[in-house]
């Protein structure tokens, strides 16, 4: 529809004309549960009544809402004509009063793709969930409004639900005869609000704070769930990593926690890790584990409770005006939530989880064409959508971390508390959060900005190292350099460490300098004269944002020795790094299969290791040569069983390499054991094969051909449940039958009946590398409808589609010459699909570039 898609420009002049003095929102979700009348969507009544004021009296402007029908307008007193101002996205608003009230009854349509009000019904017990999604844009679907980001108002919520219900919503509520009333919010933005309703599993707790002042502070806290997970519902340690977030961002903030109550509900279904509305923040219930995992599950966890914990003050207090500044929130918080988990939790070692996982996250999204500056440019709620990526998250993280180092710690906090009491419940840009920043550091935040905020591209830095003849450094230096596309040379504060064995064979560190490193080149002065290095390891102890190379002796070190590193932060940057190189051609993927098959089964950390599998994986997957991809499936599959009978019984290490085994397994030796450990006749000491490792081991049984549609029912039967139903739907995609494939499109492409769930469970199962002749004819098919798919679906399943299905496992320059055709040919595609199109274009050139460079390893040896 013409006007869903809200332009910058159009949000800019709404804001310059109208200020909302307050909303009340009332919702009927009754029409929830029992049977649907009539063949269209089943819709809910919702009631706005929103007072705003205007600076031009006799202006025109609009609101927002997207639903099927709209009941009745009216605009002070006056009734308008439904017809007339309702075009299916917005509402016209002509002649406004400096003083206006607007009251939009509507129907709304309930969901099934996360967005607005998503309705979920548990195949275990037939019960009905919803919950909503908003950001960027979507309380439009459940309510009229001013939907952008610096038109606040406080909130007031009413709900009737169905009988036995409990309804929450940002405010503390009380329910008489069936209707749910909500405390007026503080001034808050639309894609803020929430209400999550259904017979949903609660429990409480609470968290006490008595200040310096005397003053004390308490917080009601509660965590809620579908009812059939409550038996897995570790509530007691969701509400202790809350509790040390609160005293966390207490101690450093100086800004009591505003929003009253504090809930926290894992609901069914969720696009997204979770969402930040203030006093009912919304987790995906994944986060809930049914079976046995790791400590990085548990850390995992905690991150994203501590991520979502600081966006109360970096995103809910202060909020960015547009979604341009969209990093003044989800940099912050994704650097708070790391910074956090170090300083109040159980995860101490939560920077080598950043340091591995979330910048290969923003590597991978810095090097693609569609990388933009960590401030974007962002003209519209599409550009907004796809914004939520690797630069602003991940990237921006990183360059707070180097800034905190830049400006120093006490500088930094203290910034960020004048920044919340200088802003508090108002909208800020760049410059007013570099203003404070000025204010405490008294450096110039100007150059650093345009350097570290203000262009795209990641800089690479490489040692050089000269030796005198007595065997010691005569000269070190640190060489830059940047891709043509993005030349910036970036300012660095980086730590360069060298290493040597020890007479014990570890490889440790015995010297280490900090240096500014700036332009082209950079001398280290302090490590002339050092011994000679095995090892050296630019930006040490990660402080700064770049891609580390190795100078050749360090890379042969790593070769012949990785595993002999005995500081893990060390290992995991070395890893790290050469995953780059390998993602770069200039490491062959078989190299870094075979540095990781001799190595990984020495790596402590279990993040780093069950990263090492992902990266081996997609080695094999997408980087070896195609002469070589066979041989090294059986390589990865080979080293995957053998630590798996070698890990001690019952460690996360075991547990680790049986997933990683699982996925790999294609021998018939290995699928036997596997259908061996599921039926019982086997077993490996320590290893407890749960529900949710029984799905892990029937899914490459099902994708080689040895589970049929009736296994895959008896284990439905088994566990009839919502996880166990995504299970079921991904193993029947993955099954090697062309009538499959046909199927599981149709059901994507040509069908909008599965959920956002299933729909992304058969796209999962859809692509199995395995399979690869299968999917050649969905190449041509996949550009002659993505298009249409744009067009016809809401945007996150239309991002899901044409991301997941994007031709990558099919023969990659046939594809690539696909991809060109199409781009040419839709110049005027929108913008979004164009990006989505341009990444998967650029992932897969990226690829056949690491496939040559691994040929080239074997025709030159």
């Amino acid at each position: 529809m013409p006007g869903e898609n809200l332009s910058r420009d159009e949000a800019r002049e709404r804001a310059a004309l109208l200020s909302v003095d307050g909303y009340d929102v009332s919702l009927d979700l009754r029409s929830a549960v029992g049977d649907q009348a009539g063949d269209g969507p089943r819709t809910f009544r919702s009631v706005t009544t929103i007072r705003f004021r205007c600076n031009e009296p006799g202006a025109t402007s609009f609101a927002d809402l997207i639903a099927p029908s709209v009941t009745a307008v009216s605009l002070n007193g006056r009734d308008l004509d439904p017809g007339a101002v309702f075009d299916g996205s917005r509402i016209a608003l002509e002649d406004l009063a400096a003083d206006n009230e607007l009251v939009v009854d509507a129907r709304c349509a309930y969901s099934r793709t996360g967005e607005g009000m998503h309705r979920f019904v548990d195949p275990e017990d037939g019960e009905v969930y919803l919950y909503t999604q908003y950001e960027p844009a979507d309380s439009r679907r459940v309510f009229a409004n001013f939907e952008q980001p610096d038109l606040k108002a406080p909130f007031r919520f009413e709900v009737r639900a169905p009988q036995g219900w409990v309804v929450w919503s940002n405010g503390v509520g009380s329910e008489s005869d069936g209707v749910w009333r909500f405390a007026e919010t503080k001034p808050i933005s639309t894609y803020i609000t929430c209400v999550v309703a259904g017979p949903y599993h609660y429990v409480t707790d609470s968290y006490e704070r008595v200040f310096e002042d005397g003053t004390r502070l308490e917080i009601p806290l509660g965590a809620l769930c579908r009812k059939g997970l409550a038996p897995h519902f570790d509530s007691d340690d969701v509400f202790l990593v809350t509790k040390q977030g609160l005293d966390f961002f207490h101690d450093h903030f100086d800004y009591p926690y505003p929003f009253g109550k504090y809930d926290q509900a894992f609901v069914p279904e969720y696009n997204l890790g979770a969402m930040e509305n203030p006093g009912l923040v919304t987790f995906r219930e994944e986060f809930i584990f049914r079976g046995k995992v790791t400590q990085a599950s548990y850390e995992g966890r905690a991150n994203v409770i501590l991520h979502e914990m600081a966006h109360m003050w970096f995103g809910d207090l202060v909020t960015m005006v547009w979604w341009d500044d969209l990093w003044l929130k989800e940099s912050f918080a994704d650097f708070m939530g790391t910074f956090a988990n170090v300083g109040a939790t159980r995860f101490k070692d939560a920077w080598i989880t950043f340091a591995n996982r979330r910048k290969a996250w923003a590597y991978r999204a810095d090097q693609l064409p569609s990388t933009h500056p960590i401030t974007a440019d962002i003209r519209d709620l599409q550009d907004a959508k796809l914004n939520f990526d690797g630069i602003t998250y991940a990237k921006g993280a990183s360059v707070l971390k180097q800034l905190v180092s830049y400006v120093g710690q006490d500088a930094f906090l203290e910034g960020a508390r004048r920044y919340f009491k200088r802003h508090a419940y108002g909208n800020t840009r760049l410059g007013d959060l570099l203003s404070v920043l000025e204010e405490t550091s008294g450096r110039d935040m100007g150059a650093w900005a345009r350097s570290w905020l203000q262009t795209a591209g990641v800089n690479s830095l490489t040692p050089q190292v000269l030796l005198s003849a007595e065997g010691r450094v005569d000269e070190l230096a640190v060489v830059q350099e940047a891709a043509e596309t993005h030349p910036e040379l970036r300012p660095h504060r980086v730590a360069v460490g060298l290493y040597r064995r020890t007479p014990e064979g570890a490889l440790e560190r015995y010297a280490r300098a900090e240096v500014d490193v700036d332009g082209p080149r950079t001398v280290v002065a302090e490590l002339a004269g050092a011994e000679a290095p095995e090892l050296v390891l630019v930006n040490d102890d990660d402080l700064t944002y770049c891609k580390t190379r190795f100078d050749a002796g360090s890379l042969e070190t790593l070769k012949s020795g990785l595993g002999d590193l005995t500081d893990p932060l060390a290992r995991a940057l070395c890893w790290s790094a050469l995953w780059n190189m390998t993602r770069d051609a200039l490491l062959p993927a078989r190299e870094f299969i075979d540095i990781v098959l001799r190595f990984a089964g020495r790596e402590s950390d279990i993040g780093v290791l069950q990263m090492l599998h992902a990266w081996a994986e997609s080695a094999v997957v997408h980087y070896a040569a195609p002469e070589w991809r066979e041989r090294g499936a059986g390589l990865l599959a080979e080293g995957a069983e053998r630590e798996l009978l070698a890990a001690g019984p019952g460690s996360e290490q075991q547990l680790a390499w049986a997933r990683f085994f699982a996925r790999t397994a294609e021998s018939p030796a290995g699928l036997d054991l596997l259908q061996g450990l599921l039926d019982g006749t086997a077993t490996i000491d320590g290893l407890d094969v749960d529900q949710e490792l029984r799905w892990a081991f029937l899914q490459p049984l099902t994708v080689w051909g040895l589970a049929d549609e009736k296994a895959l029912a008896a284990e439905l039967a088994r566990d009839d449940t919502a996880s166990g139903k995504r299970h079921q739907v991904r193993c029947l995609a993955a099954r090697p039958s062309e009538a499959v494939k046909a199927q599981a499109w149709a059901q994507v492409v040509e069908s909008d009946a599965l959920s956002n769930a299933l729909a992304e469970a058969t796209i999962s199962g859809f692509n199995q590398p395995s399979q690869r002749n299968l999917l050649e004819p969905y190449t041509e098919k996949y550009f002659a409808v993505i298009e249409r798919v744009w067009q016809d679906r809401s945007i996150q399943i239309a991002m899901n589609t044409v991301s997941g299905l994007f031709p990558s496992l099919q023969d990659p320059r046939t594809t690539l010459d696909a991809a060109d055709a199409w781009l040419a040919a839709h110049e005027d595609a929108a913008p979004a699909l164009r990006r989505l199109v341009l990444e998967g274009r650029d992932d897969l050139a990226r690829a056949l570039r690491g496939q040559e460079c691994d040929a080239q390893a074997v025709n030159h040896g």
